[in-house]
């Protein structure tokens, strides 16, 4: 389009990464809509992710750090030859204990700034971050330097557990995409004091390519094991452990067995969710399949005959989730879905009509929802229809994509701040 920002870049802990697919995705397709992004990556992106696109993503992208202790001290290295030691934004937010980590990240977005000045890349007029934790820090930092605006995708852990110096990222962003409704009334609540009208909290969904997740035909046997499948990082907030108390407590009570899971993903509680499918002896019921690639887990939901993704409240730090974009990938696929009740997914599930919840980190509750979907075979495929149908009307990528360019596009007016003495930093000898 012809009035999009001339070059916007994108920021994120490691771009591209397999877990992280709505950030490229976004990427590639504001690429696709004729938006000029380039990326940058706080550390090394992941390669060799199945996908000749990605593969040349990963090779483009800069990276801030780059590898190990030498690489950070490279960087600040450089940022400190530029100039004198900044005072970052924000700092009375963040607790004495982080604040030379604050100090090195704020120094890391000028380190950015200068490298894209030296390197000649021409013309960034906006810095955008995914995750509201470091990736913002480093942005808002490197956009402050440029003289160019700066505005961020907050998720889940980056604002419930890690969100330091959050209000002053909500002042001088031009714009927060909020990833739901709840999130933009959160962000208000966070800092009451600030004005954040909906021009400036947009709600714009990490969407799904609802041309690529489609539903496919699938025969099931009357008697056969419901084949249930469940994606995510192998951490606390997913309830996976939550899964398997449920799945065994329902094989229990209906005294055969009557679904298996394949649960794909990797993460720090692999040996212990691995513990506890021997413990409850349900080696033949549960494959902990391990990470996959996007196009693997497209076709593990192609055979699946249901989702199941009980999320629930981290008891340590209360991370808790979004809405998950495989929640949405899953519903597009045609799959009725189950997840843990917790506020964001309710606007994705609405429980009973477009998929079924259950209380976060309640095995009985559980048992009790996989039980429906394994005895109403009419209702699972009622449920499968109209949950597709709910990523159709509000959670498909185009449509989100438009609605982002839209806040790059009202965003594009110049934001430097004539009290810094160092914004602008590419028009400096």
């Amino acid at each position: 389009m012809s009035d999009a920002p001339a070059h916007i870049l994108y920021l994120a802990s490691q771009l591209p990464k397999r877990s992280e697919t709505f950030v490229y995705r976004e990427v590639l397709g504001l690429r696709k809509l004729g938006v000029r992004v380039s990326t940058a990556s706080l550390y090394p992106p992941e390669k060799d992710l199945g996908n000749s696109e990605l593969d040349a993503l990963a090779a483009e992208t800069q990276v801030v750090y780059g590898s190990g202790l030498a690489g950070k001290l490279a960087v600040y290295r450089d940022a400190f030859r530029q100039s004198l030691i900044r005072l970052p934004r924000g700092m009375g937010e963040v607790p004495p204990s982080y604040w030379l980590k604050h100090l090195f990240q704020w120094e890391a977005g000028y380190a950015l700034a200068f490298r894209l000045r030296d390197q000649g890349l021409p013309g960034v007029t906006h810095v955008h971050a995914h995750f509201a934790h470091t990736p913002a820090t480093v942005a808002l930092a490197c956009a402050t330097a440029l003289g160019v605006p700066f505005s961020f995708t907050g998720h889940a852990a980056d604002l419930f557990r890690d969100g330091h110096a959050l209000r002053t990222k909500l002042q001088h962003a031009a714009f927060v995409s909020c990833i739901s409704d709840w999130h933009r009334d959160w962000y208000r609540t966070s800092a009451p004091d600030l004005d954040l009208p909906d021009t400036k909290l947009p709600v714009i969904r990490c969407g799904v390519d609802v041309d690529t997740f489609t539903p496919t035909d699938k025969a099931k046997a009357d008697n056969a094991p419901l084949r249930l499948l469940a994606v995510g990082r192998l951490v606390p907030k997913k309830g996976f452990d939550v899964l398997l108390h449920a799945v065994a407590k329902l094989h229990e009570t209906m005294q055969r067995p009557v679904c298996s899971v394949h649960l794909i993903g990797d993460g720090p509680e692999s040996d212990a969710l691995n513990a506890l499918r021997k413990q409850l002896h349900l080696q033949d019921h549960v494959t902990l399949a391990g990470a996959a690639s996007n196009d693997e887990v497209r076709a593990a939901m192609a055979d699946a005959d249901a989702f199941v993704l009980p999320c629930k409240v981290d008891p340590n730090g209360g991370d808790k989730d979004g809405i998950p974009v495989v929640l949405m990938e899953a519903m597009a696929s045609g799959l009725p879905a189950v997840s843990g009740d917790l506020p964001a997914i309710r606007e994705l599930i609405a429980d009973h009509e477009t998929g079924l919840m259950c209380k976060p980190g309640d095995a009985d509750d559980l048992c009790g929802v996989l039980r429906r979907l394994v005895e109403d075979a009419e209702g699972r495929d009622r449920l499968a229809a109209a949950g597709r149908q709910r990523v159709l009307d509000e959670f498909a990528l185009t449509p989100n994509l438009r609605r982002l360019m839209q806040a790059f596009q009202a965003a594009a007016e110049p934001t430097t701040d004539p009290t810094d003495p160092t914004a602008n930093l590419a028009f400096q000898p």
